[in-house]
């Protein structure tokens, strides 16, 4: 098992952008160890982002249909880290071009609406 390097996440979460933030502390949390989840709430309330805006924007992402997977966390966009609300069939591209194969992607909000199976 890995240690976690705390340096290395505080680097993350003070550059990471607040909804990034948001997500993993609400629907990523049961995948996340207990002294990261300390430091993106830290980074939260310097924001200025409260208790209650944390837990309007767990709302939100559960009312949105996010996926949730047999842990409790959400499935992630395969093209972004929001959580995926829609699955469908694309194509595997080779070198991010060449189709090789068809596969279910995981979408999010956000890339379930184009038809791409190529990151933006």
């Amino acid at each position: 098992m890995l240690a976690l390097d705390l340096k290395r996440v505080a680097a993350f979460v003070r550059a990471a952008d607040t909804e990034e933030l948001l997500d993993r502390v609400t629907v990523y949390r049961a995948g996340m160890e207990p002294a990261a989840l300390d430091l993106m709430e830290a980074e939260l309330d310097r924001r200025g982002v409260t208790r209650s805006d944390i837990a309007d924007h767990h709302i939100a992402r559960r009312e949105c249909g996010a996926i949730l997977l047999p842990d409790g966390t959400a499935l992630r966009c395969h093209f972004c880290a929001r959580p995926a609300v829609s699955r469908g069939w694309g194509w595997h591209r080779m070198w991010g071009r060449l189709p090789v194969f068809p596969r279910v992607f995981a979408r999010c909000e956000e890339h379930s609406s184009g038809a791409g199976e190529r990151p933006a």
